[in-house]
């Protein structure tokens, strides 16, 4: 490898970084590390941008929950944060609304048909259990079809 960045150089490829999309902060150092003469230059880069607002990890988590949102539950988007190295109280902040009606939706995108019988029921649940939802909320889902059938 060449010569490690100089300080000026690293916080212009950090910037390159966020521009692009959130990082949280340990992605960011990863991403810096091998370009860097040592931990401590990074340090001292990350610490420069989160005095200037520019790298936040709450702000990296909204992102983040927005995206999963989509597809995944509340377990596993927390799960997901936490993987990431966001902080354990971020990852208990983030507000993650309206599962009920996102758990409907990735059941009304996967399966076209209401379920007739019980083991295509159980199927359901195992897979909204895989993405992430609560017991509770798949229950509750599952009675609200049937109710509706």
């Amino acid at each position: 490898m060449d010569e490690p960045d100089t300080p000026e150089q690293l916080k212009a490829r950090a910037l390159r970084h966020l521009v692009r999309r959130e990082h949280s902060r340990a992605e960011l150092a990863r991403k810096l590390a091998p370009h860097a003469e040592s931990p401590a230059a990074v340090e001292e880069v990350l610490d420069l941008l989160l005095s200037k607002r520019q790298q936040s990890d709450a702000r990296y988590a909204e992102e983040r929950v927005r995206v999963l949102s989509r597809k995944y539950g509340p377990a596993r988007i927390r799960h997901d944060l936490r993987a990431k190295g966001i902080a354990e109280e971020i990852v208990d902040s983030v507000r993650i609304e309206g599962e009920l009606e996102r758990a409907r939706a990735i059941l009304e995108r996967k399966y076209r048909a209401p379920a007739t019988t019980p083991e295509e029921r159980a199927r359901r649940a195992r897979f909204l259990h895989g993405r992430g939802f609560s017991m509770e909320t798949i229950v509750r889902l599952i009675r609200t079809l049937e109710d509706a059938a």
